[in-house]
């Protein structure tokens, strides 16, 4: 399997060449790493020249935030599986390995994340779930109840063929920040199957520059309504393009079922999903046994 690194830049002079290097001196070197510059205003071009022999620069002549970055990235990548680099974090060295070998003993991955080791202005280790996880198929659940499905943009990787399906995304204004959103929600409503490898093995650094990190008790209600807009916005269009029909609730004990060991939360959205329904009551009633006995013989 090829492997391409995408690392997006945008300022981040004082951490870019760190987020390089922790690339290159991995124990299995990815088969390519391109760094995308997003218009930065301060040294970073001049610093990510001096690596222009290791890496593939993708300049941008305008300003455009993160998303047109991935995008950038992946247009420019041949990589069989993508994996994403915040420019300010970092790789330990043998992430690459160990990714690697999971999707190879897991050939039905599509979506891989990991856990983090926090460091810079706090230490600590920020994991989603207490073990690695199957975690199955997610459209209709992220349809209907927006749940998110990953973890930070530098602990994801992806198949090559989920983000073709789910790339270019025409609404780059929505999402200079915080465009992990869309690989998370995009790859969910793809059909990826996603898997959760309860390792550090990323370094996310918090500093008082990050894009995001901290500021989500502070948004305004101005910000949230503009948020769920956008989001309405990403999931129309996948819709559309997808061709998706209306009432993929019918399916979603289908899918509480490609979950090899779910969690009560994960049973509590699904049979809020399909008490919600507008499916026939008997329908309803045997689909609700039905995952709910599942729950019971497979429960993690």
């Amino acid at each position: 399997m090829r492997t391409s690194v995408i690392i997006n830049n945008y300022n981040y002079q004082d951490y870019v060449i760190e987020a390089i290097n922790s690339v290159i001196n991995q124990t299995i070197p990815a088969d390519e790493i391109i760094v995308v510059d997003d218009c930065s205003s301060d040294q970073s071009i001049e610093i990510l020249k001096t690596k222009s022999d290791q890496v593939h620069l993708v300049l941008k002549d305008k300003n455009e935030g993160q998303l047109s970055a991935f995008q950038a990235g992946f247009d420019a990548s041949t990589g069989d599986i993508i994996f994403f680099l915040d420019a300010d974090d970092r790789y330990t060295n043998t992430y690459l390995e160990t990714a690697l070998t999971f999707y190879k003993t897991h050939p039905d991955c599509d979506f891989l994340f990991t856990s983090a080791g926090i460091f810079g202005n706090e230490e600590r280790i920020a994991t989603c779930y207490d073990r690695t996880r199957d975690l199955g198929f997610s459209k209709i659940s992220t349809l209907y109840r927006r749940i998110w499905i990953g973890h930070r943009t530098s602990t994801v990787s992806i198949k090559r063929h989920i983000l073709e399906k789910i790339f270019p995304i025409p609404y780059l204004e929505d999402w200079r920040i915080r465009a992990d959103d869309c690989l998370c929600y995009g790859a969910s409503i793809a059909n990826a199957h996603k898997y959760y490898l309860n390792q550090p093995l990323v370094q996310y650094r918090v500093h008082g520059g990050n894009g995001h990190y901290g500021k989500s008790k502070t948004r305004s209600q101005n910000y949230l309504e503009q948020y769920d807009q956008a989001l309405d916005r990403l999931f129309k269009f996948w819709l559309t393009k997808f061709n998706e029909p209306e009432n993929l609730d019918q399916f979603a004990d289908r899918e509480f079922t490609s979950i090899p060991h779910p969690i009560q939360q994960e049973f509590d959205t699904f049979f809020s999903i399909i008490r919600c329904s507008h499916l026939p009551k008997l329908r309803k009633a045997i689909m609700l046994a039905s995952i709910y006995l599942y729950f019971l013989r497979h429960r993690q």
